[in-house]
């Protein structure tokens, strides 16, 4: 395995539509890992969930996460993300350019907009990971 630079583990999790494995910590300690649609912007991991969700409420409390995208194709590859959390409340209009373009990577062009528009309603939150470790590994070995 080898490390991949900055450019290269950005370029990696925008890569097609490889979903991030968000892992926060319940109130008792124990760890809570979803899947979520997520995009980078600036130095930020960029996503939504409802404000009622786990992950809300789990960030809200304790806003260390670790996000993990992976490849589970030869030859494998990941990065792990750890970072601080922080959430934030939106209006439906402020939403919407964020989830149309999350939207557009795992949905295509012709139904982002239709995606975003069901994403971007009162409730959700915009979350933003800063990111404070990396860790990113591929395989040259194939």
């Amino acid at each position: 395995m080898q490390h991949m630079s900055k450019e290269e583990w950005r370029t990696f999790v925008m890569a097609g539509s490889r979903t991030g494995k968000l892992a926060t910590v319940r109130p008792d300690g124990r760890p809570h890992a979803a899947p979520i649609w997520f995009m980078l912007e600036g130095e930020d991991v960029v996503f939504m969930t409802g404000a009622n969700t786990v992950k809300a409420r789990n960030i809200s409390r304790e806003p260390r996460v670790v996000l993990v995208v992976d490849d589970e194709t030869f030859p494998f590859a990941f990065v792990t993300i750890e970072g601080e959390a922080s959430l934030h409340e939106l209006s439906p209009v402020d939403l919407l350019p964020y989830s149309t373009e999350i939207a557009r990577r795992y949905v295509g062009d012709e139904r982002a907009e239709a995606y975003g528009r069901r994403n971007a309603v009162a409730g959700e939150l915009l979350v933003r990971i800063r990111p404070t470790k990396v860790v990113a590994f591929k395989d040259v070995a194939g």
